[in-house]
């Protein structure tokens, strides 16, 4: 009986990687156990660990890889042999301090220990062709983010006209060392070389081509860069946050400030970036990429008739010239605004298996 439950479990262990329930493709966890080789590791000492779903046929010498718990800024790479997508995707959060890193610790978000040993691959990680057209026969894989310290954020002042979010992040490269990994020709040029943690301050430094999507109105920069608690300790914003249509006059001329800020940011990389693509949508919404009804979908938010797929494929393989930027709130009713259910939950940091998550945005 013993010899036989060995076996059994040998076989498991030899198994395919991925797993195909009701039409899902459930990739299994894969931990590198040589990473303590070069001081690799989570929050709580656990190892690091990836999903890999292997390409196939023509794309079968090609990578898409995803940096969960980071924005999106997506890279192409030109090899010899092989073509390389690099996707920052999916909010994590970041812990600042002593306290915030060990509470991370103890969850998913700082441990591999409480990982999910499945995830679901949709959206710019499917291998259908039909829902992700350019990129389902890549190898496709998802890196999890257990650290506490990717870059992400927003450097201008909330409401109050402080800099919330930017103290927030100064103490996470003190905390975490990050100041050395940062571009070195960005903090050689500031005088404050921790503002390099934000991307309106280093894009200018990355040679090689990227897309930048995300919405002008990311929820997750909405309550917590422009709007967090502390600047409104008497709840003005609790039913703008809820639900846009609650927004007073006032609150949506802040919104749309909020929006006319970043894309000044990303003016000189719309107008002089001869390789870069974009598509700046104007939803209420957050990670656009690895949800299905977003990235390719009958009804996914589209710029000019165009989806987030097909504007990231025109551009990576050079099919047409692809910055897209939408019109301002309230115009695009191709967007998927997040219900005042789900803020709900979102505001409390809860994700949609009810486990605590933090979100990320990408801001430049």
């Amino acid at each position: 009986m013993d010899l036989a439950a060995a076996i059994l479990l040998i076989l498991l262990n030899l198994a395919s990687r991925y797993t195909c329930s009701d039409s899902r493709l459930l990739v299994k966890m894969t931990l590198v156990h040589n990473a303590s080789k070069i001081g690799g590791f989570c929050l709580d000492g656990s190892l690091p660990a990836y999903h890999l779903h292997r390409g196939f046929g023509a794309g079968a010498r090609n990578w898409l890889l995803q940096f969960e718990g980071r924005n999106l800024l997506f890279k192409a790479i030109d090899g010899l042999a092989e073509n390389w997508k690099v996707e920052r995707v999916k909010g994590g959060g970041w812990c600042n301090d002593i306290q915030s890193c060990l509470k991370r610790a103890q969850t998913r978000r700082g441990s591999t220990l409480y990982m999910n040993k499945l995830e679901d691959f949709n959206g710019i990680l499917s291998n259908k062709a039909s829902l992700n057209p350019d990129f389902y026969n890549w190898n496709r894989v998802k890196l999890r983010y257990c650290d506490g310290g990717s870059f992400s954020g927003d450097a201008k002042r909330d409401i109050t006209l402080n800099h919330t979010m930017r103290n927030f992040f100064e103490n996470l490269v003190s905390l975490q060392g990050i100041e050395e990994n940062l571009n070195k020709n960005c903090t050689s040029f500031l005088d404050n070389p921790k503002l390099c943690m934000f991307p309106q301050y280093f894009l200018r430094y990355i040679t090689a081509p990227f897309f930048i999507l995300n919405t002008a109105y990311d929820v997750y920069q909405f309550h917590h860069a422009l709007v967090p608690p502390s600047a409104d300790t008497r709840g003005h914003w609790n039913r703008c946050k809820l639900s846009i249509d609650s927004c007073n006059t006032r609150q949506l001329d802040i919104l749309q400030d909020f929006r006319q800020d970043m894309l000044v940011a990303l003016r000189s990389f719309h107008i002089y970036s001869r390789r870069g693509g974009m598509f700046i949508n104007s939803c209420f919404a957050h990670c656009q990429s690895e949800s299905q009804d977003t990235w390719f979908a009958r009804d996914s938010p589209q710029i000019y008739s165009k989806t987030i797929a097909e504007a990231v494929g025109d551009w990576y393989f050079s099919r047409n010239t692809s910055k897209l930027i939408d019109c301002a709130y309230p115009c695009d009713t191709s967007c998927h605004n997040i219900a005042a259910a789900n803020v709900a939950g979102f505001l409390h940091g809860k994700d949609e298996d009810g486990k605590t998550e933090i979100f990320t945005s990408f801001v430049a």
